[in-house]
């Protein structure tokens, strides 16, 4: 039987006299034509679904909450660049872009696009207007030679002191050539004190460049706190009459940061060892006394931001302020029922986070801890609700506009991304109970009468049964939040910070917080000494708690270092999940968590590290490990050595000490450097000039502070020259060949990186002449930065 035409849809199924069917050779094509029919009613449904969830959030005013990501975005780009970006290109795309926007305002998509871009020019200016504000000489290179100032803070630790110094005075230095501050170690706790005019003869050091690729910079944040240079006296300091009075500001401070040093004697007094410094560092921001057992074991719980002053604890300093001066007030019913008490406690509750940002140091966690702070405590003022995502963004706005650099810190990153996870679940549940008391409730579900007057005792008993599991499913959100930041700047993450977070935040509410301000207020009466035993208590609980979490299996697990890419990724990922509130647009998190999960598992993985001053190597041995030589190598370098590398051993396991003529078949060190060797690779170390004659020969990477002979045969040399173009390395040894990795890159000149002076190479020589290089420093025994 033929079919001329078959039917529409399919091609026809023609039937026999049985009714048996046949298929005809059109199916396929019109199963693909039926098939692209369908993802185009699919991709319609989805376009419409898509339309109708951003209008919810327009109508919600959620995209205002990614102007500070975009103004964050234009600050990470400017802190990143290599070079210093144009302020004068920025601040005309910053004005091009905000009157575009003011002329497209009548359509949605145009306007929010022009805003974006103009919030991130935004965030490049002020930047670079932060960069100007704080410029300051800093150290070329490293010097030893007397400087005169003044301390502005001292800080004693277990051994010796470390204290700040505004300088005025640097031998061998013009005036414009002096740095602003430096930061000094001593060997001892000499009897001075802040507001001090001291005489020091000082070893002067740059601030430390990041010790590997991608890793933490402290040459940046040094910069942007004024800090030229770094080191450590030598000798005492010899106390001075100042040339001329102290400025105002300076006085003051160093007031205060005597204030800080005599509570925190007195608190070390009643409370000696590992819980007096906790409360030390609890109560003043001194964290100078903790020592290496309780650093890590705090860590390995997960809780080590008891020790921070972080917006926790300022938050509920400001909410027992708050509560304390509106209850007082409360108690008279002419003040309650005729005058704004509620504002008036919101006011106190300002005033005393800014006291408690002062007390404990007003660093750079603080302020942004405290600028958190105010913007709630000013929604309360101005009636708004004080928890919400839109005052959140307003503290990060003001927190870009006045110190950008502190997005590059895990500071800011830990407690904005772990606020914003607290805010999204407190509107999840806020809106969850709107919605149940807006629902019809029929009349057989009324409760009685008489069980009126057990109501609160109900809402009480209700409170403490679900307690527990608010606490937990608040710490796995906010956990989770945070995650790929721990992650990204520490290299490791704590399973059991479920268990140790809640139990830090309650003896924080119950012991810390409240203990640290009646403390406060007792201690010029001599009266506190019963506060900080029972400060004391709570932090034996928290000790005993973390020893069990801490000795749990597999308490920390150590990660590798991610994909320079990863983390920006990763955040994105957070904020959409965060910040949209439908489902079909807080689906978008999903390819940017995938993609930076993908980089987290993509990190390059070196086979050694190069220190910038090229004084200490790191190779990977026979067994896997990292094995550690060089002249007295700095343990911070060391720490983000393993770090980087997954490895949870402490630096000093790392590092092989080794003496003139001893060593083993993998390293060897003597007064002319040192040797190490695994099965890829030969490393030299060399400290002394006279060395370059028998490694160059037998070596195959040749590091060190010197200048190297040109006719040195090694495979690769970092000497003093190519150092300072790179930084700190990172190889990779692969068939036979060499992958190098720098921490710098070579068109870098920012003011805290600044690109070598011309003419300030030296020209190599000639391998039979002298290698020595008499005006060079080779000298670098620095103690290591912590």
């Amino acid at each position: 039987m033929a079919l001329d035409s078959p039917p529409n849809g399919w091609g026809g199924t023609p039937t026999g006299a049985a009714g048996a069917t046949k298929p005809l050779p059109g199916l396929l094509p019109n199963l693909g034509a039926d098939l692209s029919g369908t993802l185009a009613r699919a991709w319609a449904w989805l376009r419409l679904r898509f339309a109708a969830a951003l209008r919810q959030e327009v109508e919600r005013r959620r995209p205002f909450l990614w102007l500070p990501v975009a103004a964050g975005a234009g600050a990470i780009l400017n802190l990143t660049a290599n070079r210093e970006p144009s302020l004068l290109l920025a601040s005309a795309c910053l004005a091009l872009f905000t009157l575009v926007a003011f002329a497209v305002r009548a359509k949605p998509l145009a306007f929010a696009a022009c805003v974006g871009m103009a919030a991130l020019f935004g965030g490049m200016v002020s930047t670079s207007l932060r960069t100007a504000h704080v410029a300051a000489p800093v150290l070329d290179r490293i010097r030893i030679t007397k400087v005169s100032g003044w301390i502005e803070e001292w800080n004693s630790r277990r051994e010796g002191a470390r204290f700040v110094m505004r300088v005025q005075t640097m031998e061998g230095f013009a005036a414009e050539a002096t740095p602003r501050r430096i930061r000094l170690t001593a060997r001892s706790d000499q009897n001075v004190t802040a507001g001090t005019y001291v005489n020091v003869t000082a070893r002067l050091l740059p601030p430390a460049r990041a010790s590997l690729p991608s890793g933490y910079d402290f040459a940046r944040d040094a910069y942007f706190v004024g800090l030229g240079a770094v080191g450590s006296a030598l000798g005492n300091l010899r106390i001075e009459s100042e040339p001329y009075a102290a400025p105002l500001s300076l006085r003051a401070f160093a007031q205060l940061d005597q204030a800080r040093n005599n509570l925190a004697a007195r608190i070390r007094k009643i409370l000696p060892g590992s819980a007096g410094a906790v409360a030390v560092a609890m109560v003043t921001g001194k964290r100078d006394y903790l020592d290496d057992d309780t650093k890590d074991l705090i860590r390995e719980a997960g809780i080590f931001h008891i020790v921070t002053i972080s917006g926790i604890q300022m938050t509920l300093v400001a909410g027992i302020l708050f509560w304390l001066f509106r209850t007082g007030l409360s108690f008279s019913r002419t003040l309650a029922l005729t005058y704004p008490i509620k504002i008036w406690a919101a006011s106190a509750a300002m005033c005393g986070a800014i006291l408690y940002d002062i007390g404990t140091g007003s660093r750079v966690g603080t302020e942004r801890a405290l600028w958190m702070t105010l913007i709630l405590m000013g929604a309360v003022i101005a009636g708004r609700r004080a928890f919400s995502m839109r005052n959140l963004a307003l503290a990060a706005l003001l927190v870009i506009a006045l110190e950008p650099e502190a997005l590059l810190g895990a500071s800011f990153q830990l407690s904005f991304s772990a606020v914003a996870a607290l805010i999204a679940v407190w509107e999840r549940r806020s809106a969850a109970m709107l919605a149940k008391a807006a629902a019809p409730k029929d009349d057989d579900t009324k409760v009685p009468v008489q069980a009126d007057r057990r109501d609160g005792l109900l809402r009480l008993i209700d409170h403490v049964r679900h307690a527990p599991g608010s606490a937990l499913f608040s710490t796995l959100c906010a956990t989770s939040a945070t995650a790929s930041f721990m992650a990204t700047n520490f290299h490791e993450l704590s399973p059991y910070v479920l268990i140790g977070n809640p139990l830090t935040l309650i003896i924080i509410e119950a012991f810390a917080v409240p203990g640290a301000l009646i403390g406060t207020l007792l201690y010029p009466l001599g009266l506190d000494g019963w506060v900080w035993w029972y400060v004391g208590l709570g932090i034996d609980l928290v000790f005993k708690a973390a020893a069990l979490i801490a000795s749990a299996p597999m308490a920390t697990v150590h990660l590798p270092a991610f994909a320079p890419w990863t983390l920006p990724f990763l955040a994105l990922g957070v904020l959409s999940f965060i910040i949209w509130q439908t489902w079909l647009l807080r689906l978008s998190a999903v390819p940017l968590l995938a993609i930076g999960l993908w980089g987290a598992i993509s990190g390059e993985h070196f086979d050694a590290f190069v220190a910038p001053s090229g004084e200490a190597v790191a190779l990977r041995g026979n067994d896997g490990a990292l094995a550690v030589v060089g002249q007295r190598p700095s343990l911070f370098a060391i720490e983000q050595w393993l770090r980087a590398d997954a490895d949870g051993r402490a630096a000093r396991d790392a590092l092989i000490a080794g003496k003139a003529g001893q060593g083993d078949a993998d390293h060897r060190c003597d007064a002319l450097g040192c040797v190490i060797r695994s099965e890829a690779a030969v490393m030299s170390v060399v400290l002394d000039a006279r060395a370059f004659a028998e490694d160059c020969q037998r070596a195959d990477v040749i590091i060190t502070p010197l200048y190297a002979p040109s006719g040195c045969a090694a495979m690769l040399v970092l000497d003093k020259n190519k150092l300072v173009e790179t930084g700190a390395v990172g190889l990779q040894f692969v068939d036979g060949k060499i992958a190098v990795t720098a921490a710098r890159a070579l068109d870098e000149d920012r003011p805290w990186s600044p690109a070598p002076k011309a003419g300030a190479r030296r020209k190599t020589r000639l391998p039979d002449q002298d290698w020595r290089d008499k005006d060079a420093d080779d000298s670098s025994d620095a103690a290591p930065l912590q």
